[in-house]
């Protein structure tokens, strides 16, 4: 007889609840992280290639399907559907907008909806503090760091870096827009921020002064393409993964998080592939840096290109539902699957 389960249920996450649950546990969400990367590495994840939903009448726009699976204590399938309409910023409202849906392992069944552009962006801060924090070790930790684009990504991106014991004497910014660049210093300072916080006109001064760079754009091609301008070997987390010309890459150690992921899309690393033939300029992976496989050189810039992988949602998305869920805060929608029996 085969195994009989409960009626599935289905809950709704708003964002409220997924920031009261995240906001102040950095440290917690990057242990959640490292362990996701590590259930990667280890081959128990399934995390095949994000779709991107594109518009003939909206070239700038998307939206992206990143379908995964996650085992260990996670045990958990699911898909994130987040969209990038970058006019939105004109318009008042924040360019990304996303939701992850989680589905039980066993069944298969949706059990639970979740307002994600949070969840994502505070993966990809994880993602990039964890990163930050390994790749340090062996040299020089940084205490000068730039901030190349400041929207969402790079505000949550220095909350974690300052919720994970980072301190910075001087912080740069740099971005196209001059109104964007001040907004995010007034942020800064309402942070606690310490440091001398200094605007940079040019991407040239924001890189020579910064020991640790984060790139959160969202340019579509590279723009950066003076190799000269990382001769201080600083470490850079390319988060936007496409501000980087293939003549800068190669001068350094490039980390991902997915070699397969990451060289594809007309990403800076995939033009860097097509430039050279191979991938021998791609080191390793952030999950042979976490097993000690592998210690990138202190003589030449280090950029971690992560692509942003789907398992990373999970993680977090699963780890909100629980402690909600466990709360007894979970707002449950009755009967949201209505025809339970099979002939009626």
């Amino acid at each position: 007889m085969s195994q009989q389960h409960a009626a599935p249920s289905f809950a709704v996450i708003p964002g409220a609840q997924v920031s009261q649950v995240l906001d102040g546990r950095g440290k917690e969400v990057v242990d959640l992280i490292e362990a996701a990367y590590r259930l990667h590495g280890e081959g128990d994840t399934v995390n095949p290639p994000s779709y991107f939903l594109r518009f003939p009448d909206k070239p700038s726009s998307r939206i992206i399907a990143l379908p995964a699976s996650i085992g260990g204590e996670v045990a958990t399938d699911g898909l994130k559907w987040i969209s990038s309409f970058p006019e939105n910023v004109d318009a008042g409202i924040p360019r990304a907008s996303a939701v992850l849906i989680l589905n039980d392992h066993e069944t298969g069944y949706p059990f639970a909806c979740l307002e994600s552009s949070i969840i994502s962006a505070v993966r990809t801060a994880a993602s990039a503090a964890l990163a930050a924090d390994r790749l340090s070790a062996g040299r020089c930790r940084p205490l000068r760091v730039g901030f190349f684009g400041v929207g969402l990504i790079a505000r949550f991106i220095h909350t974690l870096l300052r919720e994970t014991g980072w301190t910075f004497e001087a912080t740069g910014v740099h971005d196209l827009s001059s109104e964007h660049a001040v907004g995010f210093t007034k942020y800064l300072a309402q942070s606690g921020e310490t440091g001398n916080v200094t605007i940079h006109e040019t991407p040239e001064d924001l890189i020579r002064s910064s020991d640790l760079i984060v790139f959160a754009t969202i340019a579509g091609a590279p723009h950066v393409t003076d190799p000269g301008l990382f001769a201080h070997n600083p470490l850079v987390l390319h988060v936007s993964l496409r501000d980087l010309a293939p003549e800068v890459l190669l001068t350094g150690t490039n980390i991902v998080d997915d070699v397969e992921h990451c060289l594809k899309a007309n990403t800076s690393l995939h033009l860097a592939e097509q430039q050279e033939g191979n991938r021998d300029f791609v080191h390793g992976t952030l999950h042979d840096v976490l097993t000690g496989d592998l210690s990138p050189a202190a003589d030449r810039p280090v950029f971690f290109s992560p692509f942003g992988l789907g398992v990373l949602d999970l993680a977090v998305g699963k780890h909100v539902y629980d402690v909600v869920r466990d709360s007894g805060q979970l707002n449950v929608v009755d009967d949201f699957f209505h025809e339970m029996r099979r002939y009626g």
